[in-house]
């Protein structure tokens, strides 16, 4: 049966407060480096990939049991309960699509409601992360290809689609949707916006639903 919209969120500092490569970069005592270079890709000054892999880098020797923690800190973002209750009830789809990664995602996202998600995967060898990124980095195109693959398989025309994020990553996803909105974001990313939602508070998407 066809869905009767789809709204697509970016994870970190959208679905949730969090920039998650800090969290997990803190178990290694490199959060404040991780942070510097995570806001400099996020306002569009360096490319996303070639960042994401140095990034990832710094997180080499991190225990895959340091993500118990790490989700233990995740907090989610105000009025995202209320954003995903409603979507479900007009009968639509909740996906997202992230820069972060599926080991914290995978947990995270069912938790939430979520519907569909995608994110990168690190390489893990012998329980500690190897400093590497497996396989294709969802980067801005892989955003928005996301988007349209999701609505075409739920049936949904882009016209009842809606693109939420706040980082220079996010903006061909939201070029993609039907009304692209910058929620808690960038300044290059709120110029480019279809609307600025100001108040960190997914509730206020709700009324835009349609």
């Amino acid at each position: 049966m066809p869905a009767r919209l789809l709204v697509v969120l970016d994870a970190d500092s959208t679905l949730i407060r969090n920039e998650v490569i800090e969290l997990i970069a803190d178990e290694v005592g490199r959060g404040a480096e991780v942070a510097a270079a995570t806001e400099a890709a996020m306002r569009g000054e360096v490319d996303f990939s070639a960042s994401l892999r140095s990034r990832v880098e710094a997180l080499a020797g991190v225990p895959v049991a340091a993500f118990a923690r790490v989700l233990a800190r995740i907090e989610p973002t105000p009025g995202v309960g209320a954003l995903i209750d409603a979507v479900h009830e007009r009968g639509g789809v909740v996906g997202v699509v992230s820069g972060g990664f599926h080991e914290i995602l995978d947990t995270l996202a069912p938790r939430l409601g979520v519907d569909v998600w995608r994110a990168n995967r690190l390489e893990v060898a012998d329980g500690v992360l190897t400093g590497r990124v497996e396989g294709t980095i969802v980067d801005a195109a892989g955003k928005a290809a996301a988007l349209r693959e999701w609505a075409f398989a739920h049936d949904v025309p882009l016209t009842q689609t809606i693109a939420i994020g706040d980082g220079a990553n996010d903006l061909q996803m939201m070029a993609a949707a039907a009304l692209g909105i910058a929620f808690n974001a960038k300044p290059a990313v709120r110029a480019q916006a279809d609307l600025v939602i100001g108040p960190v508070d997914l509730a206020q998407v709700v009324p835009l639903l349609p």
